[in-house]
């Protein structure tokens, strides 16, 4: 595939304006602007030399791009990290000033620094007194520190290998250890990025504490993956509700890593993206000028299931204000060889579903971005009660061994019913199921001109209580 911003870059999903982009770092709300960080490596198309790239947004879909931030020097790379608001002037850099809390990599040295900004993050200053945390001796892994501010004091929970640790300071400087959670879960790749934030319950006042982590391998669709973790947290540590060899994976699909959640939310939302991407191939994807993108930013909430509390995700609600042409049907059938969408085209969509299969279905689901000899297949699997998403034929595959797959989820249904809720750009596809409470993320590339849509049901009858799709401009 040649490299053309116009057809391949995607139309609502962030990527650098040119280099390589990994995690997503930083993400704080200030003076009415989104800001977001990132992996960068502005001079390549792979991981190499980290930067800390910077855009800005006021709707978290229209992003202005920045001078890069931060730069590797002598002491090392600039790893992932976070970002907060000092409104109180704990540390002494002024009050409201920015302050980005971030990993320097050096050999096999990880340690926190910080740096600080008094102008909207639009220049930046070390601290003088770097570094404010050191690992301790033999621990290799030190890395990703999450910050942010609990009744009276900072928190910073950080990756150490296949533990999460917890570190409490007054003012951003020094740091004391305050409690370890871990060795539980997916433990089969080192434990990276850590997210940790409250969220009510079904809406309600109760409330539980969520812990993401990001896993380098054994991601529930092979390579890297996100798992998290639903308890509480008492200003010190960490405390699962669950057994430890409960393992839950915020995204089924091949390509959601390292999520963040931005600070200061200005709606009292808990909105998270993660880097689009698997570290079992990130480096070879089709790429030219830029390589790397996020998964559009979505709202977090917790929904009490038959097997506890769970995280539910949807697509911000900014996405509908982009919303163009409308198809709409509903209270009809379709059976097998039926096609309800002939015609029908599109390479950015959203497509919002409510359908019930009838007792001899035995598979239903959207074929997506048809072409000749390609398209990705969104299946409802009803004997193995699953939701898969099948790139084995999604146009480019073959850059990397294990890219032309299918994977695969619980499929959640209420009442004999699914619920699919479907976001397609130029180079991508989200599936958000059960009204969230499953994800499967994925990139796809396919030709541009594949832009066909299926409808299909095998075995027996379709009943479409509503089915609406609209064009994303």
């Amino acid at each position: 595939m040649v490299e053309d911003g116009s057809m391949i870059r995607p139309r609502f999903h962030f990527t650098p304006p040119d280099g390589w982009l990994n995690d997503p770092n930083g993400l704080v709300y200030l003076d009415g602007e989104y800001h977001l960080f990132y992996q960068h490596h502005p001079n390549g198309l792979t991981w190499g030399p980290m930067h800390w790239g910077h855009a800005v947004s006021r709707d978290l879909l229209h992003w202005q791009h920045l001078p890069i931030a931060l730069y590797p020097d002598e002491v090392g790379m600039i790893y992932s990290g976070s970002a907060v608001v000092d409104w109180s002037n704990t540390a002494g850099f002024g009050a409201g000033a920015l302050v980005a809390v971030f990993t320097y990599h050096q050999a096999d040295r990880e340690s926190q620094h910080l740096a600080f900004s008094l102008d909207r993050g639009r220049t930046w200053n070390r601290y003088e007194g770097n570094p404010v945390l050191t690992p301790p001796l033999g621990v290799k892994d030190f890395r990703d520190p999450r910050v942010f501010w609990h009744v009276d004091h900072w928190v910073m929970c950080l990756a150490a290998g296949d533990t999460i640790r917890f570190f409490v300071s007054s003012e951003l400087k020094s740091w004391t250890p305050s409690g370890e959670f871990g060795r539980c879960g997916s433990v089969e790749g080192v434990w990276e990025t850590p997210d940790l934030f409250p969220l009510p319950v079904d809406g309600g006042p109760e409330t539980r504490w969520v812990l993401t982590v990001g896993v380098g391998n054994g991601g529930p669709a092979g390579g890297s993956g996100t798992q998290y973790f639903v308890g509480q947290f008492d200003g010190s540590t960490f405390t699962s509700e669950n057994p430890p060899e409960t393992i839950l994976w915020m995204d089924h699909g091949s390509d959601f890593y390292a999520p963040q959640s931005w600070n200061e939310e200005p709606h009292g939302r808990r909105v998270m993206l993660g880097w689009m991407n698997n570290w079992r191939y990130a480096n070879t994807v089709p790429a030219e000028t830029w390589r790397g993108m996020f998964s559009l930013p979505r709202e977090l909430t917790l929904a009490i299931t038959e097997q506890g509390v769970r995280l539910a995700q949807q697509p911000i609600r900014e996405i509908e204000a982009h919303r163009g042409e409308h198809l709409h049907w509903q209270d009809q059938a379709i059976g097998p060889g039926e096609n309800l969408l002939a015609g029908t085209r599109g390479g950015c969509l959203e497509i919002l579903a409510d359908l019930t299969p009838d007792l001899s279905v035995t598979r239903f689901g959207f074929r997506v971005r048809v072409g000749a000899e390609e398209a990705t297949v969104i299946v409802c699997d009803m004997a193995a009660r699953t939701l898969s998403v099948d790139r084995t034929r999604s146009g480019q595959v073959s850059f990397a061994d294990g890219f032309a797959a299918l994977h695969s989820a619980p499929l959640p249904m209420d009442g004999g019913e699914v619920n699919l809720r479907i976001l397609l750009d130029r180079s991508s596809v989200e599936v958000f199921a059960g009204h969230g409470r499953v994800t499967l993320t994925e990139s796809i590339f396919p030709a541009p001109e594949s832009q066909g849509l299926d409808l299909f049901v095998e075995g027996g009858l379709l009943y479409i209580r509503q089915l609406e799709i609209y064009s994303l401009d």
